[in-house]
């Protein structure tokens, strides 16, 4: 069964994605909460490069794919952080 692969033409987005999925797993594979925020925070980092490009066009579908996935996933690590912080 093939993965899904990332089909954004764009090499900031191609050069982030596997350093996002890398702590994306590292986010999965933590145990306690608080290893996972410490993840989260820095999927946030990450995800903080694709939502601050200098070459973001709103016109453009791969633009708006891209902030739409990063987004997602800052409110996921968003998420995470504030479940450390109730805990």
């Amino acid at each position: 069964m093939e993965e899904n692969k990332a089909k954004i033409s764009c090499s900031i987005f191609q050069k982030q994605e596997p350093v996002i999925k890398d702590v994306t797993d590292k986010i999965n594979k933590a145990k306690g909460v608080q290893e996972k925020a410490r993840f989260a925070e820095k999927l946030q980092e990450e995800v903080d490069v694709l939502l601050s490009c200098t070459d973001y066009k709103s016109e453009n579908l791969d633009c708006k794919n891209c902030h739409f996935i990063a987004n997602l996933r800052k409110k996921t690590a968003g998420l995470i952080i504030k479940a450390k912080k109730l805990g």
